[in-house]
This record gives C-alpha cells, sequence and structure tokens, in this order.
C-alpha cells in the first residue's frame, strides 16, 4: 500500500501543481485585458506590470485551489478508471476508504499551505496590489491620506472622533473628544489636529478649545498646544482603515475585537470574511470527497467529460460561496454559518458519493 499511495500522491501533486499554473495564468490573461490599456496610460514598465501580477498570486491560488483540486482528483481517479489500474488495484482488496488515502493526504497539505496563505501571506499581497493600483493606476497620490469620520470609544466613557488620519506623518484632523459622567457630556476637547509623540506616547492636540459642562454653565479654555493620552496608536488607527481582505488574521481579529467592544455595528462583511479566511482553505481538502469516487467509474466522454464535471462542481462551489456570503453582509444570514455553509454543503454531497461508491 505504501508504494500505491506514494504513485497515486505522485500524480495527483503533479496534476495540481499544473492546474494551478494553469489556472494563474489564465486568471492573468484576463485581468491583462481588462487592464492593459491602463498600464499602457501610465507609461508602466514591464517589471512593474510583473510586480502587480506577482502580488495577485496568493489570492489568485486561494480561490482556484479548490477547483485545482477537484480537477486533479478526478484526473488521477479517472487516468487509473480508463487505463484499468483502478480495477485491478480494487480487485486486490483495496477499499474506496484506502484509496482515498493519497489524495486525502494532498488535500490535507494543500489546507495547511493556503491557512498560512489566507491568514498572512495573500492579506500582504492585497495590501500591496491596492497600493500599486492608488498610486500607478488610479494615479492617486494622496492615498496615505484616510479620509472619512471615525468615531472611537476609549475607556472611561470617552468617544474620540477624527476626521481624517494620515499615517506617514502620525497627524491627525478635525478632532473632537467627548467625556462623558453617567449619561451627560461632561468635557469637550476640539482641535484642529493632533500629532503623536512617541518619546512620551502622547497625542499633541494643536488650537484646542476644551469645554466643560456643569449644570448649565460652560467654561471655555483655549490654548495652542495640549497634551492627551489616549489608548489609541497610530498603528491602531492604520489598522482600522484598512480593508478586512488587507487584515492578517490577527489584526482581523484584533479589528473586530475593538469594533465590538466599542459598540459599533454593520460588522457582518467583515465577520464573513474573518471566518472566510478558515473555511476557504478547507473547501479544498473537502471537494476531493467529491471528484474521487466520482471518477472511479468508466465513463462516456473521455478527458472532456472529466473536465466538463470538475468546471460544472468547481465553478459551482464558488458561485455558492460568492451567493451565500452576500447574504451574510447583508446580515440576512449568521455570518458564522454564511462563511462555513458552501463547505458543509459540499461535504455532505461528497460524502453521499462516497457511501454510494462500491466497495
Amino acid at each position: 500500500m505504501k508504494i500505491l499511495n506514494r504513485y497515486i500522491f505522485k500524480q495527483f501533486a503533479k496534476a495540481f501543481l499544473f492546474s494551478c499554473i494553469a489556472f494563474v495564468f489564465l486568471f492573468v490573461l484576463i485581468s491583462m485585458v481588462e487592464k492593459l490599456d491602463k498600464f499602457i496610460d501610465r507609461n508602466l514598465t514591464l517589471l512593474e506590470i510583473a510586480r502587480y501580477y506577482m502580488l495577485s498570486v496568493p489570492s489568485t491560488l486561494l480561490i482556484t485551489s479548490p477547483v485545482s483540486a477537484l480537477l486533479s482528483s478526478i484526473l488521477v481517479a479517472g487516468r487509473l478508471s480508463v487505463s484499468s489500474e483502478l480495477p485491478a488495484i480494487r480487485s486486490a482488496g483495496v477499499s474506496m476508504r484506502q484509496l482515498l488515502t493519497p489524495f486525502i493526504t494532498g488535500g490535507v497539505l494543500i489546507c495547511a499551505l493556503n491557512l498560512v496563505n489566507s491568514c498572512w501571506i495573500a492579506p500582504a499581497a492585497f495590501t500591496g496590489m491596492n497600493y500599486f493600483e492608488q498610486h500607478y493606476v488610479n494615479n492617486n497620490s494622496a492615498l496615505p491620506q484616510k479620509n472619512g469620520t471615525l468615531h472611537i470609544l476609549e475607556p472611561g466613557n470617552r468617544i474620540v472622533s477624527l476626521s481624517a488620519f494620515d499615517g506617514d506623518r502620525f497627524n491627525v484632523s478635525g478632532v473632537s473628544i467627548e467625556d462623558f459622567t453617567a449619561s451627560h457630556l461632561g468635557r469637550r476637547i476640539d482641535a484642529e489636529s493632533m500629532r503623536y509623540n512617541a518619546t512620551i506616547g502622547e497625542w499633541v492636540m494643536k488650537n484646542a478649545s476644551t469645554r466643560i459642562f456643569t449644570g448649565n454653565r460652560e467654561v471655555l479654555n483655549r490654548v495652542p498646544s495640549k497634551s492627551i493620552k489616549l489608548t489609541i496608536t497610530p498603528h491602531s488607527l492604520e489598522e482600522l482603515n484598512l480593508q478586512p481582505d488587507e487584515l492578517n488574521i490577527v489584526q482581523h481579529y484584533r479589528y473586530l475585537a475593538d469594533k465590538l467592544n466599542a459598540g459599533f455595528s454593520g460588522l457582518e462583511r467583515s465577520m464573513v470574511k474573518f471566518h472566510t479566511k478558515f473555511s476557504l482553505p478547507f473547501a479544498s481538502l473537502i471537494i476531493i470527497l467529491i471528484g474521487v469516487p466520482l471518477s472511479a467509474k468508466k465513463k462516456r466522454g473521455g478527458l472532456a467529460s472529466e473536465i466538463s464535471i470538475t468546471l460544472f462542481a468547481g465553478f459551482l462551489f464558488l458561485g455558492l460561496q460568492k451567493t451565500i456570503a452576500i447574504a451574510g453582509y447583508q446580515g440576512i444570514m449568521n455570518p458564522v454559518l454564511a462563511a462555513w455553509l458552501p463547505n458543509i454543503l459540499f461535504l455532505g454531497i461528497g460524502y453521499a458519493i462516497y457511501k454510494t461508491a462500491i466497495d
């Protein structure tokens, strides 16, 4: 069995590697048809274009891995069936469970690599792609400036509102800090801007106006400079401005925890994407349960039939995953269920096909 397992695993690994390369080139080609005119208009060099598409490889591999795993398992099992090797193997007493062993081993390795890719590599590459598009394609030189009012709940019933944040210079403009006593506003500080002083670990506010409310009275005090200690830092602000796809798994977890603790709503999209970073890598393993039993019998149509089944099942999974994710984004479905439901459905289909396979 060890020799047989090594033989099948080697064939599966070769087919998977070839499928991944083919799908990456296909996706790159489609993207180039769409964006090549923009690259030419911006006078980008071949090296810059190549760098952009190298950054797209991790996310492309993550999406296409389930289809590649299914195609590889179907091609290898189908080739064994057509060449009469599989009937000989089965007649020697090898069960379907034993036949699945090298395929499952390959699926576990793919799943492990995809988990690393999904949680760390793909987010970093997506950040690079986003930066490249903003600077070289959209020609947005003001990218470091993060616009849009940000409201942050600090410890001690304090709400910090920020209009814009410059991550490169640690500058924040349009600052408003409100301190509440029970349900009453006790103090409000408004400043034109503030800058983080890393030496003392405090923010220095420029042209700050402080209003203190006691009963029906209001005391106003204006100073050109005022230091204040906040729990937020430039690093945490930068993370809050990142898209969910740009956050690695640690940053994403911290982002959701901070937002939930601050009482923010509308986090369904980010929660679905967080759990998808775990669920999508497992799809490559689950979908193998469909491919191998499905190809264990000889079928009419040969290779064309195998590829047709692969493309239909693979892209059905991707379409289902996107459709259910939208339901999760809109709050129609629980975010955790929206991320894992496609895997659960295909696991059920794979188990049913496995059970109907003749031993």
